[in-house]
């Protein structure tokens, strides 16, 4: 009884991490300047792990205040929620973490990089939530969530990293008016596509449902077409001068 639990909990977790691992190799691959290190990607990956214990945290208390702010019932819960609590929390918890372990690297040397960063650290995020899901609800679950959730937060990192690709950038020209825009700009952009995904993912009215797919379409054809087109178009960082 124990081999088998532990059998089908392997082939659980395998379920829940394998997606993640395909969408990192491809992304990896893309980067076709100057690979990063194994030692980055690896704490990038982990610090996606640990980003998720702090979006938690900052969850807590962010529904803590909204439940002493606003009814349950009222239509502006749900927005509050989704946009404000949920997805700067959890896209919050990503940027900082990515930003303290990449910014200052001298690996940062091409714009591309960003791209590889944020969508490393988003599939470290991902996978761990993944696992956890499966865990508790089953193969079905990972099923569903390996072409929804994963793909999902690994575009959220795709429209991340542009933008902190192109802060880079400005910063290494010395414009920093122009780079500090572009680090908000990958905050914002992430947590309101995250925001959006949740919000008409979690609405019961049936409509909503091809609403939802038609969402989710939409993002991924626009992420991958946003990789391609950043990759073809990398350069080193170096290169741009001040």
């Amino acid at each position: 009884m124990f081999l088998f639990f532990g059998l089908h909990s392997y082939i659980l977790i395998a379920s829940a991490v394998i997606p993640a691992l395909l969408l990192m190799y491809y992304v990896y691959r893309s980067d076709r300047l100057d690979r990063e290190s194994p030692y980055l990607l690896r704490r990038l990956v982990l610090a996606g792990i640990f980003s998720t214990l702090t979006s938690v945290v900052l969850e807590e208390i962010g529904i803590g205040i909204l439940d002493r702010a606003v009814s349950s019932r009222s239509a502006l819960y749900p927005i509050l929620e989704f946009f404000l609590i949920v997805a700067f929390a959890e896209e919050g918890s990503k940027f900082f973490f990515m930003y303290r372990t990449t910014w200052r690297s001298a690996e940062f040397n091409c714009q591309f990089d960003g791209v590889v960063y944020a969508t490393f650290i988003s599939l470290g995020f991902a996978l761990w939530e993944n696992i956890k899901y499966v865990l508790r609800y089953g193969f079905s679950t990972s099923l569903i969530r390996a072409v929804t959730a994963i793909p999902g937060h690994a575009c959220f990192g795709v429209f991340m990293g542009v933008w902190y690709g192109l802060s880079k950038r400005f910063d290494r020209r010395g414009n920093r008016a122009a780079s500090l825009v572009c680090r908000s700009m990958a905050l914002l952009m992430p947590a309101l596509l995250h925001g959006t995904y949740d919000y008409i993912a979690t609405t019961e009215r049936a409509p909503y449902a091809w609403v939802f797919v038609c969402f989710v379409v939409c993002l991924f054809l626009v992420s991958f077409l946003l990789v391609h087109y950043a990759s073809r178009h990398d350069r080193y960082l170096s290169s741009y001068g001040r």
